[in-house]
């Protein structure tokens, strides 16, 4: 059986009960072993066994039920697809923003002013575009939903808002009606038109949020080179990337991207990894070294033999991976949908069975109890708190979170950083600063004038372009050596430098170009070595056919990260550390940092297995990285989390960025959701305990006992103040300490 795994991106889903048709129909479809939708994202990964069932019978099954399946995912389509995106972003602003300046003056008249002249009939006028444009979508989803035998929160808006529109439009048209009854014709414009005004403002910031979803991946789109330069019939041409095929011969020149994977065959250079593996220091390459597509050529030129182009490169299956880490992120079920699944039938049904009641057994005239009953019980019954509850304490969340250097991307992080089990951290540039610096000199003779050493060996490495050079200058940056005649200067490639300064010759370069060189290192050896097993680089120097110095350059770790990583393990939490460098860093940043468990010389792929491997043992897992080589990891952990100072793929593939790179805020993150996640759940009871008090009293249950009679304008009352308590509340978490 052949299985094949595709992300692809659905229009037209406006709510989560949207997200489960299209999993629901996939799922039970013949050859298709599983189907997830991101809501968030808007996209399905679907695994599929290609013999049984194709992509276009995807298509014309979600077209079905009244949804679209994109199964074209170019580069081409996406940018469309991204377009299509801001205008939907930028049509919900609209939304939300005329909706609100149209509501206000109702609010205003109904409040303040409602015995102006004509103010039913202005009120009117200005409610009817609020409802028929602005807010229609609440009533086509009811519609939809409807016709699907189901409902949601749209179902309850459109019956509220709906019903109190027409109860007050028949008042203003007819008010003579329920006068003649000896009822005063009230009108319940305002409580339809804030209400829709309200929930557009909540989904124009959702949406807002989930427009960014996509961001990692358009940029890493971005990072693929466009044209390569080839030789074919002898000829040099430069063509475009698709034209490349396997078997071809490239010219890589110095500072440019290479185009494809493949290996050196002529030539040699410094190549810049750190979009793959996350290292800072650029990889010496030589003859017969792989190179990866899309990496940096730093110094040298050489040609290549290309062997995987397309989506065959390292490049094209992180973005690939990237792209199902996102759409496998099962959609967050927000507690308010799972009460309101509850709750919307039952209030529907309460307010039917109250109208029936009255009209049937309730004193004359009854028709009027009935329909006043039943306005009465929608009203009061508006979602207005429950759907205000979730998204005013985000708001203060994300916000209090912005103000402590924690940007939030989405409401999903929020709600999932509570569960997190374990914390998965990238060595170098989270845990460590991601760039080599000089640790120490150690001096190995002691009859040396050393200044005159340090501003000769400052004089010869400004004349290298090896990274390790590079921090040797800029540790002896301070000296004065101007005026110092360099001259036999050698550059041997993975050994070193050679040169000399006034007759004094020297050797700076690594252990085997001392051994090539015959310089006595037999008295030093058990000592430099102790050195290499803390994992430093070391840099040897010779003078004149003598050892006189080491120089120990490691990649420093943070101030912050021992004190961090000890307090997520205070709070019971396992911290793991996952890095592309060698064994022996890996341990001596471990022990420094008391990390216990850790995982060395792993690629983008081995850093998204391991996040699936500790998922798959049932823990919540938040991953920590800077690199573009993180990106997959951070998008398929619960929670990503990326530091400031990385790459912008990573940022974009997380769900929080820490904006100074201070591993400390991780546990104010976590602390933070917590904190936010209890205010929503506080919120809902408040929300909901309202209406199990306020409904029975609107179907008129003190009639019989006292009399009373809960008139639709108190009702009206009682719902914005349940709102305004909601939001109260949402506010006590500015106070709140993470």
């Amino acid at each position: 059986m052949s299985l094949k795994k595709e992300t692809y991106q659905v229009e037209g889903m406006s709510c989560a009960v949207c997200a489960q048709s299209v999993e629901s129909m996939l799922s039970s479809q013949v050859g298709v072993k599983s189907a997830h939708v991101n809501f968030a994202s808007a996209s399905v990964l679907v695994e599929f066994n290609e013999d049984k069932i194709t992509p276009q019978e995807f298509e014309r099954l979600i077209e079905s039920i009244g949804y679209k399946l994109v199964i074209d995912q170019s580069d081409e389509t996406f940018a469309k697809l991204e377009a299509k995106e801001f205008k939907i972003l930028h049509k919900a602003k609209q939304k939300a923003v005329f909706s609100i300046l149209f509501a206000t003056p109702v609010f205003v008249i109904s409040m303040f002013f409602p015995n102006i002249l004509y103010s039913n009939w202005i009120m009117f006028l200005l409610a009817i575009p609020i409802l028929s444009w602005f807010g229609r979508d609440f009533f086509v989803i009811a519609f939809k939903q409807a016709k699907n035998k189901s409902m949601n929160m749209d179902t309850l808006v459109a019956l509220s808002t709906g019903t109190a529109f027409l109860f007050s439009t028949f008042n203003t048209i007819f008010p003579e009606f329920l006068i003649s009854k000896g009822i005063k014709p009230h009108v319940y414009y305002e409580a339809a038109v804030i209400i829709i005004a309200l929930i557009l403002l909540g989904r124009y910031l959702e949406e807002k949020a989930k427009s960014k979803t996509s961001d990692s991946i358009k940029k890493l789109l971005g990072l693929k080179v466009k044209t390569a330069r080839v030789i074919r019939n002898n000829e040099e041409l430069e063509i475009a990337i698709e034209d490349v095929v396997s078997g071809d011969i490239l010219i890589i020149r110095p500072g440019e991207k290479i185009p494809v994977d493949g290996k050196i065959i002529e030539g040699s250079s410094f190549v810049d990894e750190s979009m793959i593996t996350g290292e800072a220091i650029p990889v010496e390459k030589t003859e017969y070294n792989h190179v990866i597509g899309a990496t940096l050529n730093t110094t040298g030129s050489f040609k290549m033999l290309a062997e995987k182009v397309g989506k065959d490169t390292m490049l094209s299956q992180i973005i690939e991976m990237v792209k199902n880490a996102q759409g496998s992120k099962a959609p967050v079920q927000k507690l308010a949908d799972k009460i309101a699944s509850i709750f919307v039938p039952s209030v529907i049904l309460l307010a039917l069975v109250s109208s029936l009641l009255w009209y049937f057994l309730g004193p004359e005239p009854s028709i009027t109890y009935a329909f006043v009953t039943l306005v009465t019980v929608l009203i009061i019954a508006c979602p207005c708190a429950l759907g205000l509850a979730t998204p005013t304490a985000l708001m203060v969340g994300i916000g209090k979170g912005a103000e402590n250097g924690i940007l939030i991307k989405n409401a999903e992080a929020l709600e999932t950083a509570k569960e997190v089990d374990i914390v998965v951290v990238d060595k170098t540039g989270t845990i460590t600063v991601g760039k080599p610096e000089v640790n120490e000199i150690i001096w190995l003779k002691s009859d040396l004038k050393r200044d005159q050493v340090l501003e000769d060996v400052l004089a010869i490495e400004r004349k290298s372009e090896h990274p390790l050079a590079t921090s040797i200058v800029n540790y002896l940056n301070h000296l004065s050596n101007n005026s110092l005649n360099v001259v036999k200067f050698n550059s041997q490639t993975g050994l070193g430098v050679s040169a000399t300064i006034y007759d004094n010759s020297y050797l700076i370069g690594n252990y085997q170009l001392m051994i090539e060189n015959r310089i006595d290192i037999s008295d030093e050896h058990n000592y430099f070595n102790q050195f290499g097993d803390l994992s430093q680089t070391l840099v040897f120097i010779a003078k004149n056919k003598i050892l006189v110095a080491l120089i120990a350059i490691s990649d420093q770790i943070k101030e912050s990260s021992v004190r961090a990583i000890r307090n997520l393990q205070r709070m019971n939490l396992e911290v793991h550390m996952l890095t592309g460098d060698n064994i022996k860093t890996a341990q001596e940043i471990a022990s420094k940092t008391g990390i216990n468990q850790f995982k060395a010389e792993v690629l983008p792929k081995d850093k998204l297995d391991y996040i699936t491997n500790l998922q798959s043992q049932g823990f919540k897992v938040a991953m920590v990285g800077d690199g573009i080589n993180d990106s997959p990891a951070l998008s398929k952990a619960d929670i990503g989390i990326a530091i400031g100072q990385g790459t912008d793929i990573a940022i974009e593939s997380a769900d929080i960025t820490l904006v100074k790179g201070d591993l400390e805020k991780i546990a104010a993150s976590l602390k933070l959701s917590k904190a936010t996640v209890k205010t929503i759940k506080q919120n809902l009871f408040w929300a909901f305990i309202y209406n199990v008090i306020a409904i029975p009293i609107a179907a008129g249950i003190l009639y019989p006992v006292n009399g009373f009679m809960l008139n639709p304008m108190i009702a009206g009352g009682a719902m914005a103040f349940s709102s305004v308590s909601v939001v109260l509340n949402s506010l006590r978490l500015k106070q709140k300490s993470i």
